[in-house]
């Protein structure tokens, strides 16, 4: 057999360091950011079938959280205000991503590669349940990227107050459209940023 550097690239996420335009208070990389975002899905799902009538498979949503930006091994991070200024940016990098998604996807064994391929991609024939359950991994990836602001923040770095301010409306947007969202910043979103003593 032969060897596949699929997962010797994936551990490399750790290196990856988000908010490259920012002065951090903390720096972040993408495992912690892939993490938090996995936990945030998987709660938007549970909060999604519990309380909404949905039956979302949340493992799955996690999994998914996991590998959402797995291309920027390759890409590195790209700052939000340069990925989205105009449509034709956002294409364009489209594109890398996605180039980089399948030049990983080609460094597994055949056999193993379209188990993976549905994590990475939207099926092509994707029902309802599975487009929601990605609707709300990029929710729970706002609501990360507002967390992070709001930390830095609380750490007296007001470099992140205008971040902050652009993540909150896109979080509120969001929250406006699905309700388990807006169940996430009423119940769990105000203790990000409390101490230990106050937590517990």
């Amino acid at each position: 057999m032969a060897e596949s550097h699929f997962l010797a690239l994936l551990s490399r996420m750790k290196y990856i360091e988000r908010w490259a335009l920012m002065r951090s208070s903390r720096p972040e990389n993408l495992s912690e950011h892939a993490l938090e975002v996995a936990l945030i899905a998987h709660m938007l799902c549970v909060l999604a079938n519990v309380r909404h009538g949905r039956s979302l498979n949340a493992e799955r949503a996690a999994l998914v959280a996991l590998y959402h930006d797995a291309s920027e091994i390759i890409t590195g991070d790209m700052p939000t205000p340069v990925k989205y200024h105009d449509g034709t940016i956002r294409s364009a990098y489209g594109a890398v991503e996605r180039g980089a998604e399948r030049q990983l996807l080609e460094t597994l064994p055949d056999d193993l590669r379209p188990h993976f391929e549905d994590v990475l991609w939207m099926p092509g024939t994707a029902g309802e349940d599975e487009t929601y359950l990605r609707r709300l991994v990029k929710a729970a990836d706002k609501i990360s990227a507002l967390i992070k602001c709001v930390d830095e923040r609380r750490s007296g770095n007001m470099e992140f107050a205008s971040a902050e301010r652009t993540c909150r409306a896109a979080v509120d947007e969001i929250a406006a459209e699905l309700p388990e969202v807006a169940d996430f910043v009423s119940e769990f979103l105000p203790s990000y940023g409390a101490t230990l003593d106050e937590l517990l």
